[in-house]
């Protein structure tokens, strides 16, 4: 199901009883740009902490936006046994443009590229985009709109608004009292606007919002008045609707994260970065406070790329490299719990993705997210009770099984594998560092040492010193494929990078203690008594 600006606000009281009745929520979302270009001297790499990674990270998703979002919300079927049925929507989102209120975002193209081979729907993304925006927007607005310090000056700029005011003027000397005119095509929280500036500039009519558009009516100044003072349309309450609608999709990731439902992504590292950029507050610049924060929120998140990755190669399962491979893999004679295992349905008018594939679109791979946990955690609970029967599943039951993959979040490039959101992070278990040493090549640059190794293997590099580079790749036969090749290689010779051994602030404190004992050595010899 799609789900648009003029869809939205209907669509809220049921999308809150699903969310409510929910056992979890599946996640995806799509963007209009992931990273900055890779010859950006801020490019990520295995080198870094999870701070730095964190803070490099913070800027790209500060420069692009979400262009959809995808939720599967799963609930078990009452009195059926391990059944399930999902209610997949996706959500076209367009930043709030209003008053003081005007994003600036970026595309990348390689996205837009990625995105059009899928058959995405861009108008309906620009045109037809949710609204939403952060805690700290909306206190900006609000201030605004309540204290009546407002300026049209986004949603509908000022030459559309004196169109409309012209238009209901000529019509004004026209009319008589009682007759009315329609202005179509203005919905959402727009049409609340428009009916506030011609409240203001126009005395004697009035306004109401119907589903073909805004009715003005005409109406004597004693009429008005007693609409003002009397009706439920009142100028207050206009401005709490016209917050509300500006809020958008706002309002129903508060109803997520009140809900306190498991949130289950794939490779859902982005996705919680602009989550909370978006919705909840402009990222921290401190990577402890957004862990903090992300775990307030969603105290517990399944990522399936985690989950998956650490038992994939103890099952003997085929190598994959996207969430809908991982997906065939779990539906097939394979898995051997495939016949036992969870049975999915999807729910009336959420009937779309039953006989066909739709990959990358949010919604399609959020259903795809919960639907490949439920059939991991069932593959681990048999797992558990092989030596004996299987109890009944249940969400609960799978929950425990689950519990070591818990807030444990898989991260693509950096110097560990995953991120602990309830805790401390892991160590790294990457392979160990390599030490390049380069004779007989001055000048030699990162990039010229990173093309010298990529068709053996793919390592990050940087620099130490003027002729040594440290290598790292996330492949430990990668490590030793190098180290055997290049250990006694004449001009590029590759060894263990060992920090008491190769740092150059090491080499540099260990030379100024030979330096200042040589010279207490001289001192006291020469200082010596002669006999």
């Amino acid at each position: 199901m799609d789900v648009g600006a003029d869809e939205f606000e209907q669509s809220l009281p049921l999308l809150q009883e699903l969310v409510l009745g929910a056992d979890f929520v599946g996640l995806d979302i799509e963007f209009t740009g992931l990273r900055s270009n890779l010859s950006h001297p801020e490019q990520i790499s295995l080198f870094d902490l999870p701070s730095e990674w964190y803070l490099k990270t913070r800027q790209s998703v500060q420069q692009f936006t979400i262009c959809q979002i995808g939720l599967s919300v799963f609930s078990s079927i009452e009195g059926e046994s391990n059944k399930y049925v999902a209610h997949s929507c996706n959500f076209f989102l367009f930043p709030t443009t209003f008053g003081i209120l005007d994003s600036e975002f970026s595309f990348q193209a390689s996205s837009v590229q990625f995105l059009n081979q899928y058959g995405f729907d861009y108008n309906k993304f620009l045109k037809n985009g949710i609204p939403y925006m952060n805690e700290e927007q909306e206190k900006k607005i609000k201030q605004n709109i309540l204290t009546g310090n407002w300026k049209v000056r986004s949603s509908l700029d000022k030459d559309q608004i004196k169109v409309v005011i012209n238009e209901v003027t000529r019509w004004l000397d026209l009319a008589e009292e009682g007759d009315w005119m329609t202005l179509p095509g203005i919905a959402g929280f727009q049409a609340f606007e428009v009916q506030l500036v011609l409240r203001q500039a126009l005395p004697d009519i009035w306004t109401v919002l119907r589903d073909q558009g805004v009715i003005v009516k005409k109406v004597s100044k004693q009429h008005r008045w007693y609409l003002e003072n009397t009706s439920c349309d009142r100028e207050s309450c206009w401005k709490e609707k016209i917050l509300l609608s500006a809020r958008g999709f706002s309002v129903f990731f508060q109803m997520l994260v009140k809900a306190q439902k498991p949130l289950v992504g794939h490779n859902m590292m982005m996705d919680l970065l602009h989550l909370h950029e978006k919705f909840f507050r402009p990222l921290p610049e401190s990577y402890d406070q957004f862990k903090l924060n992300i775990h307030n929120l969603f105290p517990v998140l399944i990522d399936t790329k985690n989950v998956t990755k650490d038992i994939w190669k103890e099952l003997n399962f085929p190598r994959v490299s996207n969430l809908s491979e991982v997906y065939e893999v779990l539906s097939s004679d394979l898995n051997p719990t495939k016949n036992s295992g969870p049975v999915i349905i999807h729910a009336s008018k959420c009937e779309k993705y039953v006989e066909t594939k739709y990959p990358h679109e949010a919604a399609y791979d959020a259903f795809l997210c919960g639907s490949v946990l439920l059939k991991v955690a069932h593959l681990l609970l048999w797992r558990v009770h092989s030596a004996g029967s299987t109890p009944e599943p249940s969400f609960p039951l799978y929950l425990d099984v689950l519990a070591p993959y818990v807030n444990q979040v898989n991260l693509i490039r950096a110097g560990v594998p995953k991120i602990n959101f309830s805790g401390p992070d892991h160590p790294s278990t990457r392979p160990p560092i390599l030490i390049l040493s380069v004779r007989k090549w001055p000048g030699v640059t990162e990039q010229q040492v990173y093309r010298e190794f990529q068709n053996l293997c793919k390592f990050d590099v940087r620099r130490l010193t003027r002729s040594q580079f440290l290598l790292l790749t996330n492949k430990f036969k990668d490590a030793r494929s190098i180290l055997k090749e290049y250990r006694c290689h004449p001009t590029l010779q590759v060894s263990l990078y060992r920090y008491w051994r190769h740092s150059p602030n090491i080499n540099c404190m260990l030379q100024v203690c030979g330096i200042v004992t040589t010279w207490a050595l001289v001192a006291f010899l020469l200082g010596r008594p002669r006999p």
